[in-house]
């Protein structure tokens, strides 16, 4: 655990392992949404989570992608915590807990998924929007 302490600011510890919640349209949120083209890399690992391709503006206060960048990127587990249940995104390779995916809220994108991501434990690389550039 100290290792994470070391290498993450607090506010990325508390979200990434300790599964809390940024709060909305705070400062991360009004950088997220003047990228342009690029990726989203883990803040605790370094691996590639989600790209621009699949960034769209839900107006919810946090980062939001219809899908993750590839397949293996995020994992999904039940979350029954606050008194609802909802699914948790994780980093598939490190762990940490990223935020929720919602469906059937009828968005107009291709999949009909909210990622709504904390925008604290992203850390975003311009330019890159795919794992196989450099």
């Amino acid at each position: 655990m100290r290792d994470w302490q070391d290498r993450l600011t607090p506010e990325q510890f508390r979200i990434l392992r300790e599964a809390a919640t940024e709060r909305p349209f705070g400062p991360v949120y009004d950088a997220f949404e003047k990228h342009d083209a690029g990726a989203y890399y883990c803040a605790g690992c370094g691996e590639l989570l989600f790209t621009s391709r699949e960034k769209f503006d839900s107006h919810c206060g946090w980062p939001s992608f219809f899908d993750a960048a590839t397949i293996d990127s995020v994992e999904e587990r039940p979350d029954e915590s606050g008194s609802m249940m909802r699914t948790e995104v994780v980093c598939a390779h490190c762990g940490g807990h990223l935020g929720h995916v919602f469906a059937g809220e009828g968005f107009d994108t291709p999949t009909d998924q909210r990622y709504c991501i904390n925008g604290s434990v992203l850390v975003f690389v311009p330019g890159k929007s795919s794992a196989d550039e450099s």
